[in-house]
């Protein structure tokens, strides 16, 4: 059915309109640093190593769970604004259909943990978000990844998840003991807790006077270092109070002190959970302010 006049002209101002929006947002993105670029599919899948995809059929999706495409990330902004001028006429063929109640197919999309990405239908989503609705009909193809993946991904978040997926992939951890989540923000922290896992092996070997598998290393660091110390922290308050760390933040602080209680010959402070309830003693039962990636003496 041709579309109307008055649907031709409202679509051409909706589009105007929505340049316009993109271009405040962009400037606006410069101004306070904080990104505004939509992310790209194939980004996302190099650097978290995602699997799949597995046909998940017709979903009902949040519009505002849609953060990336597969190959119109330049065509978009992060709120699906477009940011060109020729993709005008496609845009606007959609926004007549939506004008005229013409019934559009389901829109094709990866999910990736909590969030999706376009891969048919990103004129579609970024017309109906323009027009204010919450949801859209997708056909859903669901990709494996190891690590959390939440609808506030940034681009700068990919190479600390990416680390993540490195670290899972080398410990098997997520597969040892499930439900473990070991997050990080601390810089360089998952070679960290590699390093640490590699001392934790040679000491068990010397123990133990044997050769100790990395599972067998894996499982008794986790279970016999981490777990003390996480029993510790949680107990502490300090994730309440320091809501943006994490709990292996904490547990690096905390080897940290250890290391310094060495080194101060203070060899009867050396158990991990002695070492957490020494750590919340001097450093935070005193403080209001967090510590810093490095610990010196109290």
């Amino acid at each position: 059915m041709p579309a109307s006049l008055s649907s031709r002209a409202r679509a051409q101002a909706d589009f105007n309109a929505a340049r316009a929006k993109a271009a405040f947002r962009d400037l606006l993105a410069l101004l306070t640093g904080r990104p505004n670029t939509l992310l790209a599919f194939e980004a996302v899948r190099e650097k978290l190593r995602i699997g799949g995809p597995i046909y998940r059929g017709v979903q009902t999706v949040r519009l505002d769970q849609i953060v990336g495409s597969v190959n119109r990330y330049n065509d978009f902004d992060r709120a699906f604004l477009p940011t060109q001028t020729h993709t005008a006429d496609r845009w606007q063929r959609v926004s007549r259909a939506w004008y005229d109640e013409v019934s559009l197919p389901p829109v094709l999309l990866y999910k990736v943990g909590a969030v999706y990405f376009v891969v048919d239908g990103n004129h579609r989503v970024s017309v109906a978000r323009e027009n204010g609705q919450e949801y859209i009909d997708a056909e859903v193809r669901e990709c494996q990844v190891k690590v959390p993946v939440t609808p506030g991904l940034q681009p700068d978040d990919l190479e600390v998840l990416g680390a993540a997926v490195e670290f899972l992939e080398r410990t098997s951890l997520d597969r040892l003991r499930p439900g473990a989540v070991l997050t990080v923000t601390i810089l360089g922290g998952y070679d960290r807790l590699l390093e640490h896992l590699a001392v934790h092996r040679y000491f068990m070997g010397l123990d133990f006077q044997r050769d100790v598998s990395e599972t067998e290393a894996v499982e008794h660091w986790y279970d016999t270092v981490y777990l003390p110390v996480m029993d510790v922290i949680g107990r502490s308050g300090l994730l309440t109070a320091f809501p943006r760390r994490t709990e292996a933040d904490f547990y690096l602080w905390v080897m940290d002190h250890r290391h310094y209680l060495v080194t101060q010959g203070q060899a009867d402070l050396v158990e991990p959970g002695q070492v957490a309830e020494e750590f919340v003693r001097l450093y935070f039962r005193q403080s209001t302010q967090a510590p810093p990636d490095a610990l010196g003496p109290a």
